[in-house]
């Protein structure tokens, strides 16, 4: 199995792109792990914010197949304990689906196009964050569950 992380625009705070760095070299240990920037649509004054989340939600979509398992990173979604979201993994790798899709929305969201393709839509936490901070806490998050899987002792319960 593959697992792509979808983002719009790409990380600019250089401790963000330390600390995402370092977990994506951590989960490529343990499984197949690509991160596809997308560039924002720009918004000028003659786009509306939702002109914006469609013109992005084509690029998301050019980058998903038919056959990938979407989930879509939203605050409006279920949430996950760490050892739920390992499970929700595990329950992925052995359905025998080639490749899982996570999907971070740019600074205006997801075009409605995107929730409905999503298999699955879930929240890292009631709270708002940037976007940018979301793809650091998401690929911990996935390195945890992973070690979970493995029963190593990062996370300790």
């Amino acid at each position: 199995m593959k697992i792509k992380l979808l983002v719009i625009g790409k990380t600019d705070q250089d401790f963000l792109v330390q600390g995402i760095k370092e977990y994506e070299k951590r989960v490529k240990h343990y499984i197949s792990f690509d991160t596809v920037v997308i560039p924002p649509a720009k918004k000028t004054s003659a786009l509306t914010t939702r002109e914006v989340r469609s013109r992005e939600a084509d690029q998301l979509l050019k980058n998903i197949s038919p056959a990938d398992y979407v989930v879509l990173l939203d605050e409006n979604g279920n949430e996950f304990t760490s050892l739920g979201f390992s499970g929700f993994l595990n329950q992925r790798f052995s359905s025998g689906m080639k490749t899982l899709v996570f999907i971070i929305g740019g600074a205006f969201g997801v075009d409605e196009l995107i929730k409905e393709r999503a298999n699955h839509i879930f929240a890292l936490s009631l709270m708002t964050f940037s976007h940018q901070m979301v793809r650091l806490f998401f690929v911990e998050q996935l390195y945890r569950a992973l070690t979970i899987l493995n029963h190593e002792s990062y996370h300790h319960e």
